[in-house]
């Protein structure tokens, strides 16, 4: 499995995840987001970001659709008109420019909103890029939730492509970040039992670029 348990500094982190994408299309890093960082991202997701939660929907545009049969979160989207929300704009960038130089996917921007499962919530079986779009190029996953125990449930589950091809399954723990490639590994979240907190992001190209 493509995880680790602690990660020194970001440069060793960002090399881990790049290395691990090349050879599993997955990584799975554990207490991988600085704790500084994680307390005021939690802290807004509880407070102004929870505030700013709407209902989830599945597509973009002209083709939403709201459907709680496939997924039945809340969603609200972050920027950097806070200085949490710029801080956490500002390490995505420097994931994102670490990612650029080992794999060359020519990454351009970067969205992102945090996540809430209420109980009984879930996501089913889905892919992140829109086929024939080929925009979203990483998804990236970080989990928000202190003390979580395996009867909270909620699980995300990969599954990827390995020579095993059994589903990875990743506790939505504090500090656990997941990147995966967005057209490659489908997934889903399970139901959960207890609130659950996380943010979703993409590393995009640009839509008349090439994906490598």
């Amino acid at each position: 499995m493509a995880a680790t348990t602690s990660v020194p500094d970001s440069d060793s982190l960002f090399e881990e995840m790049a290395v691990n994408l090349s050879e599993y299309g997955y990584s799975v890093q554990k207490n991988a987001l600085p704790l500084l960082l994680g307390n005021r991202l939690w802290e807004q997701s509880h407070g102004d970001g929870e505030s700013a939660l709407r209902p989830a929907g599945v597509g973009r545009k002209q083709g939403l659709q709201f459907n709680q049969a496939v997924r039945s979160d809340k969603i609200a989207w972050i920027d950097d008109a806070t200085s949490t929300g710029a801080e956490w704009l500002k390490w995505t960038a420097e994931l994102q420019a670490g990612l650029n130089s080992s794999l060359f996917l020519g990454l351009f921007n970067f969205e992102s909103h945090y996540a809430l499962y209420e109980p009984d919530c879930f996501y089913k079986t889905h892919y992140d890029a829109f086929r024939g779009e080929k925009n979203r190029i990483v998804s990236i996953i970080v989990y928000l939730n202190h003390d979580w125990l395996q009867a909270d449930a909620g699980e995300l589950v990969l599954f990827t492509a390995g020579d095993a091809k059994i589903p990875l399954t990743v506790m939505p723990e504090f500090g656990t970040v997941v990147t995966f490639l967005s057209e490659e590994v489908p997934h889903e979240v399970l139901l959960t039992h207890r609130d659950r907190y996380s943010i979703a992001g993409w590393f995009c190209a640009r839509r008349d670029s090439p994906v490598r």
